[in-house]
């Protein structure tokens, strides 16, 4: 019903993954290569189609979307009040960095993380303070102990969590999740939960938004939701910031418009309700087709290159591979693996902990462009 074999030419475009020179591929960014759902795509063309992009305002479809989304998918009841837009999640991220500290405080992140924390976090006065993830036997879990002596610093004063996490690709389990919301309680630690990745995990499996996991976590936590990861659409940017506490909303929603990015362009609306009131069946069909793609990529890192280690993961379309067999500085490795190849990875020492050990590859695309880069990644490696 769907088509995610069909090679879309992205050149030319002004894309930021595919600006490569000419024979190379781009597979580092998390950015789908599949076009957006067509129940999007003739959401936008209809409002293109009426010609005129005034100032646009956030209509109650637009919550009314979130909310009933989170209850099918999530099990998790959102009230309308909750609900701010933004323009994405990092810049919602920056915003409440900046309004909720001040400067030289701690912002605790678990790494190795999405590389963009470290930006929100620095940019804005603060230090980014690191709490490695355990990593034994190919598998990431929370080093409480750890959290704990970093969570008690009289300078920390908020946490960012991943959920799911990005690059390991885990799902954290409710009891994980109540366990943070506890210590970040009992240390007067707000939690910014970044959630966009939230609906691609691999199918048959759900994941806990941190604010459902106890009463706890949602009375001290914001949340970054968006149908941009999941329905490639972030070049549209449009979010949501989900914050359940009366007081702690009313800070953020102050931060988010005093700094201007609260307010949505002229297709934001009708692309998040339409992926979110129409989009179920593609998106499903999307989780499918890139579990398929993980498999094939498993298999072939197993047969062909098994000195490198592939971390199981349950969310994202992102391999998050061990490198340590062949090279402790992934940084010169992916330049090697571009200079010879063309394939383009991402470096694992930008996201932190133990990230220099391993490359991030994104596998959301066509399976004759997998199959190239695999073959790509083998030709350099031999």
């Amino acid at each position: 019903m769907y088509d995610f074999d069909t090679v879309i030419d992205r050149s030319g475009t002004a894309s930021l993954k595919w600006d490569v020179a000419p024979g190379e591929l781009p597979m580092w960014v998390a950015d789908m290569d599949f076009q957006a759902a067509p129940e999007i795509r003739e959401a936008l063309a209809k409002r293109v189609a009426h010609g005129v992009f005034g100032y646009s305002i956030v209509p109650e479809e637009w919550a009314q979307a979130y909310i009933g989304w989170w209850r099918r998918r999530h099990g998790f009841e959102i009230q309308p009040e909750w609900l701010t837009f933004c323009t994405g999640a990092i810049p919602a991220i920056s915003s409440i960095v900046r309004k909720l500290t001040t400067p030289n405080e701690n912002v605790v992140i678990l790494t190795p993380v999405y590389n963009i924390f470290f930006n929100s976090i620095v940019n804005n006065g603060c230090r980014a303070l690191e709490c490695p993830l355990a990593y034994e036997n190919g598998a990431y879990e929370i080093d409480f102990e750890d959290l704990e002596r970093k969570l008690a610093d009289p300078q920390t004063s908020l946490m960012i969590l991943c959920n799911p996490h990005n690059p390991v690709g885990k799902l954290w389990d409710r009891d994980t999740l109540a366990r943070v919301g506890e210590l970040c309680e009992r240390y007067g630690v707000t939690v910014i939960s970044d959630e966009v990745h939230c609906d691609l995990t691999d199918p048959g499996l759900a994941y806990t938004p941190f604010a459902a996991a106890s009463e706890t976590c949602k009375r001290i936590s914001i949340t970054c939701i968006a149908p941009t990861k999941a329905f490639n659409i972030a070049g549209l940017q449009t979010a949501a910031v989900m914050v359940p506490d009366s007081f702690l909303h009313h800070r953020v929603w102050r931060g988010l418009n005093t700094d201007e990015v609260a307010e949505p362009n002229a297709f934001a609306m009708e692309a998040a309700i339409a992926a979110f009131e129409k989009g179920e069946d593609w998106l499903d069909a999307l989780r499918a087709y890139i579990f398929e793609n993980k498999k094939r990529a498993a298999d072939f890192l197993a047969r062909e290159l098994p000195a490198l280690k592939l971390i199981p993961s349950q969310a994202t379309y992102l391999l998050w591979i061990d490198c340590s067999a062949v090279s402790d500085d992934t940084d010169a490795l992916t330049a090697a693996i571009r200079e010879k190849t063309g394939l383009v990875l991402s470096a694992g020492r930008q996201f932190g902990g133990n990230g220099a050990r391993f490359v991030r590859m994104n596998i959301a695309c066509p399976r004759s462009v997998l199959a190239d880069g695999l073959e790509r990644l083998k030709a350099a490696l031999e």
